[in-house]
């Protein structure tokens, strides 16, 4: 896959500068831990419906457009829409959760493009340059998705694996929050490019996505949420993906892929 100088990191920087600049009326904190910049989307602080669609922006590294759509069908639930003509750059190398953040005292998953500056995972062997030159990189933006701010040890463990002196910005929201409830489920897209790539589908011939999936209400405990929030997406999500390929790619991979 060619290189594409989208540059994930500063397009998640702007977004977290409006979020900084409307912390009251989001309902969201800002903090500083170990010169990281830390934004509370909801740990401590309460967040909110628009709070959590410009979390999963970030997520997304604004490559993609997050809203919420009325009800469909039987289930009387909000959707959550995503739409992206950059799917894998949005998605996978950015939006999905493939960073395990865990030391003596803290436990998170992180995602975000903070990733693509990192690029330790195996999985961007076979994705896209996205920030040209790593060594350039002034902003590591991640999303984390944990029950409490991160410690100096989890900051000082992701600046380990990360370009240095790069400015280090994260966002918070626990799964059983407003915020974290949306960022969660508005993961539909990414887990049909996940599923696809383990089918071994030629991901360069994806070239937009959409997705929906019903939002729970939010749970009253994280692990309840974690339950919610995937079973709004694997059995609740509808995802459209338009390719530019030949008729029997597809029919050789569709029979595959679960409907």
């Amino acid at each position: 896959m060619t290189a594409s100088p989208l540059l994930l990191n500063s397009r998640a920087a702007a977004l977290l500068q409006v979020a900084r600049n409307r912390a009251q009326t989001l309902r969201i904190a800002t903090h500083t831990t170990d010169d990281a910049d830390v934004f509370d989307f909801g740990v401590t602080a309460e967040g909110g419906l628009e709070a959590g669609l410009l979390l999963a922006r970030i997520c997304l590294a604004d490559l993609a457009d997050v809203r919420l759509i009325p009800a469909a069908g039987e289930l009387p639930l909000p959707q959550v829409w995503v739409q992206t003509d950059h799917p894998v750059a949005a998605c996978l190398c950015s939006q999905y959760a493939g960073w395990k953040l865990q030391t003596d005292d803290y436990f998170a998953m992180g995602s975000g493009p903070m990733r693509a500056a990192a690029r330790s995972e195996q999985l961007f062997s076979e994705l896209p340059e996205t920030e040209g030159s790593l060594d350039g990189v002034q902003d590591a933006v991640g999303v984390l998705e944990a029950g409490q701010l991160p410690s100096v040890s989890a900051t000082a463990s992701l600046r380990s694996q990360l370009p240095e002196n790069c400015r280090l910005q994260l966002a918070v929201a626990r799964t059983a929050s407003q915020a974290g409830n949306i960022q969660v489920v508005a993961r539909s897209v990414e887990t049909a490019l996940h599923k696809l790539h383990a089918l071994h589908f030629p991901l360069e011939v994806l070239i937009s996505g959409t997705g929906t999936a019903p939002l729970p209400p939010v749970a009253k405990h994280d692990l309840q949420g974690i339950g919610r929030t995937n079973d709004a997406i694997l059995y609740g999500a509808t995802v459209n993906l338009w390719v530019r390929c030949e008729d029997d790619l597809i029919t050789a991979i569709g029979p595959r892929v679960p409907s």
